[in-house]
């Protein structure tokens, strides 16, 4: 694998003519690639309502493509700046004010904290390779929520009106607004609520929610409840085949609702009366006992759509023992159309959502990533422990659409959930780098660099080395492309974005 790597200079003239002529090449050496990008899409329609496509959930749009209308940071000069908040921040979201409204965990406690972050706070990008300071008045306000499962609270979306909708540990479906006061101060208040306590029994939790096409909101709970609140606040429930937990998030689009169990893939619709029902359901290969690098056992995807049209297939990885597969489902009918082998140069697993963009399907291994926690009830990993080795896969739908085929695997070790803009044609993540740099082990001395992938041969086409080690650990969260064309991504202490010059 071809790869590029720099660090960013510090301060000083040489500095910057380093910089300088460093960019020139940089130019030179992607200009015969990004002349041969081709147009990547459609991207599904988007949801109504949904906030900005791109940055209304953690994966973009209702349909988890991980794909975004908008450009990155590129593969140029590149400053860092990280926001410390004391805590993992899973979900970075930005509404249309461009303000980012941030779901964390704090380290104390383990909390779940609303943040408006205003990144015209952040810092300078004059960064040292082991950190660096940011004023944390970058989170302008903070709301704490009722704490939940580990999984629960998470997952989050924000609406047409900017609220971040979530539900909290109490059962409350809430939607958090922020608004400046007449003295220049933000905060941030539960705008609305509606309680779920009825619906949803003592000790289970939301592990993941989405609206439809028509405004309700259906969310699916990690012992295996699907619901769905309509816009008058009644909500209806449908219990899944006991044994099977929900431990992603879940999709919609016009086609239906995706719910990724750890035993099968279901898309669901609604009865007359609202009450949800399963249009179909695709049983897959589980293994037999969750993988290391895993936080349960069976899929680790949030079901993605995809297509010529947007939504015309549905996607996971399954958890098969020796090797994994990526399955494509028609939306439509649940027919299979591929079981494609995939992550066969890296470890056989993945607990992200794959990206979905046209006919295109991008899939990284996180077997044997080391978290530092799992849910409770995930059972034993076996074996215990693996080497991190990472890895990626594309895999497309042929023209057909009646199979699938493999157009190349990488060594990347993404350490965060893979995006794709298709407004400049990068695939960016963030990659874990042992030491020495070629060890498959991992160790709290590890460290990240931003990464960017060219989607067309899997090829590294620029590296930069992030703050920190165990400190920053992107644990394989998802990062936000947000409207400045920045990427901000969550630490296990709060945020880094990385910005272009």
């Amino acid at each position: 694998m071809q790869k590029l790597r720099y660090n960013a200079p510090k301060t000083g003239a040489r500095g910057r003519l380093a910089l300088t002529a460093l960019t020139a090449v940089l130019m030179t050496a992607s200009a015969s690639t990004a002349s041969a990008l081709p147009t990547w899409g459609p991207l599904a329609p988007a949801n109504p309502f949904l906030g900005p496509l791109g940055t209304s959930t953690m994966h973009g749009d209702a349909g988890s493509s991980d794909a975004t209308p908008l450009a990155g940071p590129g593969s140029g000069a590149l400053s860092v700046d990280p926001v410390p908040l004391a805590a993992a921040c899973p979900t970075l979201l930005e509404g249309s004010d461009g303000l980012v409204l941030a779901l964390c965990t704090s380290i104390l406690g383990q909390v779940p904290t609303v943040h408006l972050i205003d990144t015209s706070a952040m810092g300078t990008g004059s960064l040292g390779s082991l950190g660096g300071s940011s004023s944390p008045a970058a989170s302008v306000a903070q709301l704490e929520l009722p704490k939940g499962s580990l999984l629960g609270g998470v997952y989050a979306y924000l609406d047409n009106a900017d609220r971040l909708v979530a539900v909290d540990g109490n059962r409350q479906l809430v939607r958090v607004q922020h608004e400046q006061t007449t003295n220049g101060s933000w905060r941030l208040f539960v705008d609305q609520s509606v309680d779920l306590s009825g619906s949803i029994p003592d000790g289970d939790n939301v592990t993941g929610l989405a609206p439809d096409w028509q405004g309700n909101v259906w969310f699916a709970t990690g012992a295996g409840r699907v619901g769905r609140v309509d816009v008058g606040g009644v909500t209806r429930t449908l219990a899944l085949p006991v044994g099977e937990e929900v431990q992603n998030s879940i999709s919609t689009s016009v086609a239906g609702t995706a719910v990724a169990t750890t035993h099968a893939l279901y898309q669901l619709s609604a009865d007359t009366d609202g009450t949800p029902k399963i249009d179909w359901r695709a049983a897959y290969d589980r293994g037999s006992a969750r993988k290391p690098g895993q936080l349960s056992w069976g899929t680790g995807s949030t079901p993605t759509y995809f297509g010529p049209n947007g939504s015309d297939y549905l996607t996971i990885v399954d958890s098969a023992d020796t090797q994994v597969s990526l399955l494509v489902y028609r939306a439509s009918t649940g027919e299979t159309v591929c079981s494609q082998t995939v992550l066969t140069t890296g470890g056989p697993g993945s607990e992200n959502s794959p990206i979905g963009i046209g006919n295109s399907v991008f899939v990284a291994s996180t077997y044997g990533y080391p978290y530092p926690t799992v849910p409770a009830g995930a059972g034993p990993a076996v074996p215990a422990s693996a080497p991190f080795v990472g890895g990626m896969t594309r895999v497309d739908v042929d023209v057909d659409g009646e199979g699938c085929h493999t157009v190349w695997n990488n060594d990347a070790r993404s350490s965060a959930v893979p995006h794709l803009s298709t407004a400049d044609g990068n695939l960016y993540t963030v990659v874990r780098q042992g030491l020495p740099s070629s060890s498959d082990k991992t160790s709290p001395l590890d460290e990240f660099a931003f990464a960017v992938i060219d989607p067309n041969t899997g090829n590294t086409l620029a590296m930069r080395d992030l703050p920190g080690t165990m400190i920053n650990d992107t644990l394989q969260m998802s990062a936000l492309i947000d409207s400045s064309g920045d990427y901000l991504q969550g630490t296990i202490s709060g945020v880094i974005r990385v910005s272009g010059q």
